[in-house]
């Protein structure tokens, strides 16, 4: 870009304090000294006719490079920002498939307990301990899928709780 701008006295000056300023500042520095070079050929009238196409095709090629950056940026953060729509709502789905399942399992917890209970209850000595060693096993079998669940739906919430923020 300073090789575009050395045919002026004062411009080896500007051209450098806008390669020693930072990239934050360098669009501002760019827009100002477009606006300076615009306001020199202004005031200079047309003395130079090749001096004026020149500023006029590199500025026109700044001006398109800078919307295709900025068209660029843009669609990287909608981009981002539906992937993590897309990673929100699949955490989501997952949360109230595991939710159900969750639910199913309690019922069947319940239900067994139930049985358990009536079996209890109905059975005299030993040839009901068989059977309550075995509604033992299964008891703590479905125990161990619940939190396993818990711990899954626990897991998924704080996911989803640091996609929300």
């Amino acid at each position: 870009m300073s090789s575009l701008l050395s045919h002026n006295k004062d411009q080896p000056c500007i051209a450098k304090s806008l390669s020693d300023s930072s990239p934050a500042s360098s669009t501002a520095a760019t827009k100002s000294l477009r606006h300076e070079r615009l306001l020199r050929l202004s005031s200079s009238g047309s003395s130079d006719v090749s001096n004026d196409t020149s500023t006029n095709h590199a500025e026109s090629y700044f001006l398109r490079r800078e919307n295709r950056l900025s068209a660029r940026k843009k669609a990287a953060e909608e981009t981002a920002n539906n992937d993590y729509k897309k990673m929100y709502e699949k955490a989501v789905a997952t949360n109230q498939r595991l939710k159900s399942r969750l639910e199913t399992s309690k019922q069947e917890l319940a239900m067994i307990q139930d049985q358990l209970q009536r079996a209890q209850k109905g059975r005299p000595g030993d040839c009901g301990s068989n059977m309550l060693e075995a509604e033992k096993k299964v008891k703590a079998e479905l125990k161990m899928e619940n939190q396993r669940l818990k711990d899954e739906n626990g897991a998924l919430i704080r996911v989803i709780t640091k996609l929300s923020k």
